[in-house]
């Protein structure tokens, strides 16, 4: 059996006496579109940030494609594919948009320190980085310092940064939070098309493009897994209309 691109084992985070994630088993398929959702509080972006190697495990282990990373910290899992983005946008606030995922594309390639001609000068990675701006259809801001920008705006970039690293998984916590709905479906419509090479597990509030976007949701519950199942099975789920969803809810 094929190991899974990210899976957990029995992960459990515990502040003092309060346990935020309970022994949390998660099989993450390569190339899926994976959904965590829940209530406010139920843990799920402390599941991403032990995920991410921000915060050490209680208890319990972390794989990529199988091997245990539970001991590595962020900048070790990003060297093995994992990438995530930030509620909070970690940008280059007096660069352009433009000049800030160029950064990101050198980065990747190494080039990050050895830069001393302008960004202009490498051409190859220029090219990429408008390539990837035209994709996510931001290309209208593509010379604009992103402190200038929306915040909904400022999201898709923090995704583009994200994707400039080329991430085998990619971890985004909350992407749609700020921008405009129509946009936000661009942006899902994007990811959704994105490299099926590209695993993608996604925290969202917004339920319609969750079960528009994903293959397969998961349900945290008070830091414990409730159910992982299908959209249109979750959706129907009982125990999850009742935590969650609300009784009233239609998918």
């Amino acid at each position: 059996m094929t190991a899974p691109a990210l899976e957990t084992r029995g992960l459990c985070k515990a502040f003092g006496s309060f346990v935020a994630t309970n022994a949390v088993d998660l099989r993450i398929a390569a190339g899926s579109r994976h959904a965590v959702i829940g209530p406010n509080g139920a843990g799920k972006t402390t599941l991403v940030n032990l995920l991410s190697g921000l915060f050490r495990p209680t208890s319990g282990t972390v794989h990529i494609d199988g091997q245990d990373v539970t001991r590595l910290g962020q900048h070790e899992r990003v060297r093995r594919g994992l990438t995530r983005t930030f509620q909070i946008n970690r940008l280059f606030a007096d660069m352009t948009v433009l000049e800030s995922v160029a950064m990101a594309v050198a980065e990747r390639q190494g080039l990050g320190r050895r830069f001393w001609k302008p960004l202009a000068s490498y051409g190859a990675v220029m090219d990429e980085a408008a390539q990837l701006i035209e994709g996510l259809r931001i290309a209208d801001a593509a010379h604009s310092r992103t402190r200038d920008l929306a915040y909904g705006k400022q999201r898709i970039i923090e995704i583009a940064l994200a994707l400039a690293s080329r991430p085998r998984i990619l971890l985004l916590d909350e992407p749609a939070a700020g921008i405009p709905t129509r946009e936000s479906r661009e942006l899902f419509a994007t990811l959704a098309d994105f490299s099926a090479d590209t695993t993608i597990l996604l925290i969202e509030h917004d339920m319609d493009l969750v079960f528009r976007f994903a293959d397969r949701v998961s349900v945290l519950v008070g830091g414990a897994l409730l159910v992982e199942d299908t959209p249109a099975r979750v959706a129907s789920h009982p125990l999850v209309k009742e935590v969650y969803l609300g009784t009233a809810q239609h998918v």
